[in-house]
């Protein structure tokens, strides 16, 4: 493996984000501040506890996941566009770097950006509400692989958009909707019985409920489940990328 090729991708993704650190810091703050004097002060007077914990703690898992999948999504996808866009994708394709070489790169880039923003979240949400984590190194692991297979899934995006309004299309319309769909600021078992069955089907539910479970010891879903559901996620984002880079689909075309 050219492990040169890989950094030098890797690094040109991250000094474009810490070009504009200031605001990828700053917008998170703000919105994660947002969330809870909405939900944690205005909602959370009316609902004293979910599931044992306090309501403001509750949705933090949902927050970080929300921010998480977008930011994850945005930025790959972005990342891998921006050089369809100017041609230099041509350049990259014509050097002795291989597929797997070029996705470390630009996912990796976009996997560590929405890490960070999770990050700083996390840090944010303790200045809101008492938050303990029951589960560390399970709550790093379910953040890492979220970061990871959206990031993944953004990168096809990406390939897969004629223009900047595709590139925003999925996003918005798709990821954004099932996050607050996906049991971010409440628990599945509190829907009728019908929706309940009907939130299953909503892939989101699986990674929200094993990452909140990695905080509180609660779930809407058995922990094994939601790890299957988000390795077989990533697979299948995987063997679209790979399928993509062997037939040139969007790339060559």
């Amino acid at each position: 493996m050219n492990i040169y090729a890989v950094l030098t991708i890797y690094r040109s993704e991250m000094k474009r984000f810490f070009r504009t650190i200031m605001q990828s810091l700053i917008s998170p703050v703000i919105s994660t501040s947002l969330y809870f004097i909405v939900f944690g002060a205005a909602i959370g007077s009316r609902i004293d506890e979910v599931e044992g914990v306090s309501y403001g703690a509750f949705i933090v898992p949902g927050l970080i996941m929300l921010s998480v999948m977008t930011q994850a999504t945005s930025n790959a996808s972005f990342g891998i566009y921006f050089p369809k866009f100017t041609g230099t994708i041509y350049e990259l394709l014509s050097a002795p770097v291989n597929f797997l070489e070029i996705v470390l790169g630009y996912v990796g880039a976009a996997a560590t950006k929405a890490m960070f923003i999770g990050v700083i979240i996390l840090i944010t949400a303790f200045f809101f509400v008492d938050l303990s984590i029951a589960h560390p190194i399970a709550m790093i692991a379910f953040l890492v692989l979220t970061c990871l297979s959206f990031s993944l899934l953004g990168f096809i995006i990406g390939i897969w958009a004629g223009n900047f309004e595709q590139l925003q299309l999925i996003p918005l319309l798709v990821i954004t909707p099932l996050v607050f769909l996906g049991g971010s600021f409440y628990s599945v078992s509190m829907l009728p019985g019908v929706w309940q069955t009907i939130a299953m089907f909503n892939p989101v539910v699986y990674l929200i409920s094993g990452f909140r479970w990695a905080f509180f010891g609660v779930a809407d879903v058995d922990i094994a489940i939601s790890l299957v559901a988000i390795a077989f996620f990533t697979g299948a984002c995987l063997a679209a990328i790979w399928w993509i880079f062997r037939t040139g689909w969007r790339i060559r075309q």
